[in-house]
């Protein structure tokens, strides 16, 4: 046994190749040996591997003439090598020069290289969309390249790339959706935009559900001047069209008028309000010395168990503090079935519906993003750098909801049909 793996070792130390067998070229391969242990850069401008990779283009480049050639005198023709042309590309390891090989003909395509290109496919591309999603500036992206691979590129070339995202952009827009959502949550961020020479805030209105099998998704953005109950119409309205007939609860913040157009478009759909907003729009005033026991009295309202309970919990709550802050409780009555509407399911539903803090969480995802940088050219570069921050992060967000599957028991046994019907198809 020992012998057999004596033996086993000695034929694996055999195959591994050596620095003749990888650099034939010794010349070349003392410059590789010198940077690996001078510690010097092997990519880059200067890098030895720009040298490398220099010679394999071209020998490919003649190799693919070679090709041609052979193939054409088998056919009987008599085209032959007309010299050499001469250009720089863009690669990894820096610029490199190449001579493509000419033909008498005029025939010869190199396939590795085409005649108008000027970048060697590594993958730059993605390079860009990936530093650009990640909020790089078109700056920084440019010095990225610069320092890292040695490699200069304008700024209309990268916006060039980034541009080229928008037809994808465009169909994920437009892209058809599932038949029934469990949950929609609805929410705004705001982001200054330039426009006719000043920047004005425009408001990115966020769509993000989760389906009938548990799967969360970003339906769509939509960037508008303002937020306002008529532009939450209009999106329903193309959420409708992209194929949602039905959904089950829809989370949204306070904006006057929400509760409308959402029956307008989803009559069935039940509405809830975000408990988090309401806590935060009627504590906005309580002095600090309050505003901690104010909110341990609050809390008791929406952790009772029943809406009976709630109730009880609101009275005792104006009891304790409507000489100083009236307006609390007030807001709340006001808003009350809204509010309250998570009250008539089990815990699993309630914790999924009463806040809009997932919706408010993909938005932490985009501010990371964002936040270095204070205002975009148009509402075009804004939508292709959310949309690829949200594509690039996709982990973060798309996901299945917790415990979906106790969810979605409570669900049918709710709703009946009208949600088990969609959970196959």
């Amino acid at each position: 046994m020992l012998l057999f793996n004596f033996e086993n070792m000695k034929k694996e130390r055999k195959q591994r190749p050596r620095m003749e067998d990888l650099i034939p070229n010794s010349e070349i391969r003392k410059e590789v040996l010198k940077a690996l242990y001078t510690g010097e850069g092997l990519t880059g401008r200067d890098g030895i591997f720009s040298q490398l990779l220099q010679d394999m283009v071209n020998a490919a480049l003649e190799g693919e003439l070679d090709a041609q050639l052979t193939e054409s005198r088998e056919e009987g023709a008599t085209n032959r090598r007309n010299g050499h042309t001469k250009k720089t590309l863009r690669s990894k390891f820096g610029p490199i020069e190449v001579s493509p090989p000419r033909d008498r003909a005029g025939e010869f395509e190199p396939k590795l290289v085409g005649k108008w290109e000027r970048e060697i496919h590594t993958g730059f591309d993605e390079m860009i969309l990936s530093l650009y999603g990640r909020g790089q500036s078109v700056e920084d992206i440019r010095h990225h390249l610069l320092e890292l691979y040695g490699v200069e590129l304008s700024a209309g070339t990268i916006s060039a790339v980034t541009s080229r995202v928008w037809n994808q952009i465009v169909d994920w827009q437009s892209r058809p959706l599932s038949p029934c959502y469990a949950i929609i949550y609805l929410d705004g961020i705001h982001y200054k935009v330039r426009h006719e020479g000043r920047y004005d805030t425009k408001v990115v209105q966020t769509v993000y559900g989760v389906d009938s099998q548990g799967n969360r998704d970003v339906l769509g953005l939509y960037v508008e001047a303002h937020e306002g109950a008529r532009n939450w119409g209009l999106v329903l309205e193309d959420l409708k069209r992209r194929g949602v007939e039905d959904v089950l609860f829809f989370c949204v913040d306070g904006l006057k008028g929400f509760k409308e157009v959402i029956a307008d478009v989803y009559p069935q759909s039940i509405v809830q309000r975000c408990v988090v907003h309401m806590i935060r729009s009627s504590t906005r005033f309580v002095k600090d010395k309050d505003i901690k026991a104010v909110c341990a009295d609050l809390r008791k309202i929406y952790t009772s168990a029943t809406e009976a309970q709630a109730l009880n919990a609101l009275a005792a709550f104006k009891e304790k503090w409507d000489k100083q802050y009236k307006e609390i409780a007030q807001k709340w009555e006001e808003s009350w079935s809204e509010l309250m509407a998570f009250m008539a399911f089990k815990s699993d539903i309630r914790r999924m519906i009463y806040t809009t803090n997932p919706v408010e969480a993909l938005h932490r995802v985009m501010r990371k993003v964002t936040k270095a940088k204070g205002a975009w050219t148009d509402e075009k570069a804004l939508t292709k750098q959310l949309f690829l921050a949200l594509t690039t992060n996709e982990k973060s967000w798309k996901r299945q909801a917790f415990n979906w599957k106790t969810v979605q028991k409570e669900l049918i046994e709710q709703f009946g049909e009208r949600f088990s019907k969609w959970i196959d198809s």
